[in-house]
């Protein structure tokens, strides 16, 4: 086995087999992952991708060093609903010259940005090395990395794209393999089309790159008319702009395969020349909420946010990273249903393991090599999770006068993996607000609230005890800190 490998299988969508990973560069092994769209707040479905490729970011960082391993994870705020607020909101500005429109897009989605970082921070996320903005990378840069404008130049004078009916577009018949990576060809494609609604286009498959705006759109300035660009080359752009033309791993959900993959795969190869875009392609399962796909019109669409400062699902809150291991209990490729008993689930398995961490007063140096190794086999975090529950076993067993070194190897586990293993944050008067409004609840028997309290306690990691006071005979109540 190649030393570049360092003992790595990854599942790849594009040949459908796992593969012994082997980057192109083991001193920068170079990693793209598909971001959110900043109109609205991310949902936990955003949440599935952030935090499994965050696994694989660590887990590269391990094996490869923490300086050689360049995670680009992107920002969309290319999107026409967020163009039309920020010319609702900041028309008489750009038309005045006061403010660009890449500067309006910006105040628009400010805040759910912001939000999302929030978010995926709660989550346990490491930050990307890069984290580039859509807007940032339509025009040429003065920098000289690839912008979207140069790449669709170099689409139509390779004669890969063409301009039609005020649009610019991919010429899918001008690749001989499109479809590769979703194994749809491009007859079966034509097949089930409906021509008529775009006649302009030379094949049904047709996907656009450029569209003009009209007088009341926002848009960028071009060599085809002042427009803005379709969904799927800015991936293509931010991508080649901080890892190359070819690069080790692309991610995103599995809903991303078709169109949007398989665009940027035929948008890159074309502008560039080259017979991949990316080496290996990973892609997250789908994920439903109790059972049922999530909607808005079934009233179970749910924010990150929501679930983090809410108690709109559960009646109640959940640590980011409850979510997180509710999130790797699955296997990445699974589909996942997220439910009130499987985050209850997470959350009993957590405590137990920080409550075994906590008889080390430190961490070990080394990682235990079955955890990695579970890890190194397509991300099987099923296994590496039996690991951790083996040692927490064997740190509450020991009796030993030594350092107990399960309790130290799953405390570097636990660390390495996103959660936090630090010493519990207690707040005192909050404790004894809530202990006090427990007791009202007691006194007026209201025993569904008092319980609440008591089990919303325990999730921090605060354990109560009743007892009487031995000259009143009054409930006392008093806790301590317990995983």
């Amino acid at each position: 086995m190649s030393d570049a490998s360092k003992g790595l299988s990854l599942y790849n969508t594009l040949t459908r087999v796992k593969e012994r990973f082997v980057p192109i560069d083991p001193k920068n092994v170079r990693m793209y992952v598909c971001g959110p769209t900043v109109y609205d707040f991310a949902h936990i479905g955003n949440a599935r991708p952030a935090i499994v490729f965050d696994v694989l970011f660590r887990l590269l960082r391990q094996l490869y060093g923490e300086n050689h391993v360049t995670y680009v994870r992107n920002i969309t705020d290319v999107d026409d609903k967020i163009n039309a607020r920020a010319l609702r909101d900041f028309g008489r500005e750009i038309a005045a010259g006061k403010l660009s429109l890449n500067d309006a897009i910006r105040k628009v989605t400010e805040k759910t940005a912001d939000q999302y970082h929030k978010d995926v921070a709660a989550l346990g996320c490491l930050e990307p090395t890069f984290e580039p903005r859509a807007t940032e990378f339509v025009a040429p840069r003065a920098d000289g990395k690839a912008d979207m404008l140069s790449l669709i130049a170099q689409l139509i004078e390779r004669g890969h794209a063409y301009v039609a009916g005020g649009e610019v577009l991919f010429d899918t018949a001008s690749m001989p393999d499109y479809g590769e990576l979703s194994k749809r060809n491009l007859d079966e494609q034509q097949a089930g089309a409906r021509i008529a609604v775009d006649a302009h286009k030379k094949n049904p498959g047709d996907f656009v790159l450029w569209k003009l705006s009209t007088p009341e759109e926002p848009g960028w300035e071009s060599p085809w008319g002042r427009g803005r660009p379709g969904w799927h080359i800015e991936c293509s752009a931010m991508s080649a702009a901080y890892l190359g033309e070819v690069f080790d791993i692309h991610g995103g959900g599995l809903d991303l395969i078709f169109p949007h993959h398989e665009n940027e795969i035929a948008q890159s190869r074309c502008a560039h020349g080259t017979k991949v875009m990316a080496n290996v392609w990973m892609h997250n399962g789908f994920l439903q909420v109790e059972g049922q796909k999530m909607s808005k019109s079934l009233g179970n669409f749910y924010s990150i946010h929501e679930l983090l400062e809410t108690e709109t699902f559960g009646g109640r809150t959940w640590p980011g990273e409850v979510l997180r291991l509710a999130m790797l209990m699955t296997h990445y490729r699974e589909p996942i249903d997220f439910s009130v008993r499987k985050l209850e689930e997470a959350e009993n398995t957590l405590r137990k393991w920080k409550r075994a961490a906590d008889l080390a007063p430190a961490a070990a140096r080394e990682l235990p090599a079955d955890v990695v190794e579970a890890l190194s086999d397509d991300l099987a975090t099923y296994a590496a999770f039996q690991r951790l529950t083996q040692l927490a076993g064997e740190a509450i067993e020991f009796s030993g006068s030594g350092e107990n070194a399960a309790a130290a190897s799953l405390k570097a586990a636990l660390a390495f993996l996103g959660f936090d293993v630090g010493a519990a944050k207690v707040d005192e008067a909050a404790i004894a607000e809530a202990i006090a409004r427990r007791l009202r609840f007691i006194a007026d028997k209201n025993w569904a609230e008092a319980d609440r309290i008591r089990e919303e306690l325990l999730a921090q990691g605060v354990q109560l005890k009743d007892g009487k006071d031995p000259v009143t005979g009054e409930r006392v109540t008093t806790w301590e800190i317990r995983r």
